[in-house]
């Protein structure tokens, strides 16, 4: 499966949510996950979108680890599957 095609279900999904699944780049910070999610409880997310079998880049390791140490929502998805299970994990009472 592309990760066109799970990015295209994760943004899906977060809209039935009444979120936004905002497509972020910095030139100036290579390595910032794909996508800033804004859900309707307030909370915000920093999500990476990969294909199965893809690999973070080390840039991308380096922004997960930013994430934790700065106690920021960071996750990594790799599979609708991934994607449906983050949803139901992440949006209590908003599905």
């Amino acid at each position: 499966m592309r990760e066109s095609t799970i990015e295209k279900h994760f943004v899906a999904q977060v809209k039935k949510l009444g979120g936004m699944a905002y497509k972020f780049t910095s030139p100036a910070h290579r390595g910032v996950a794909d996508r800033v999610v804004c859900l309707p409880d307030g909370t915000t997310w920093f999500v990476e979108l990969k294909a199965p079998g893809g690999r973070l880049s080390e840039l991308q390791k380096v922004f997960q680890s930013d994430m934790a140490r700065m106690r920021q929502n960071y996750a990594c998805l790799w599979s609708k599957d991934h994607v449906d299970e983050w949803i139901k994990e992440n949006s209590p009472g908003l599905s």
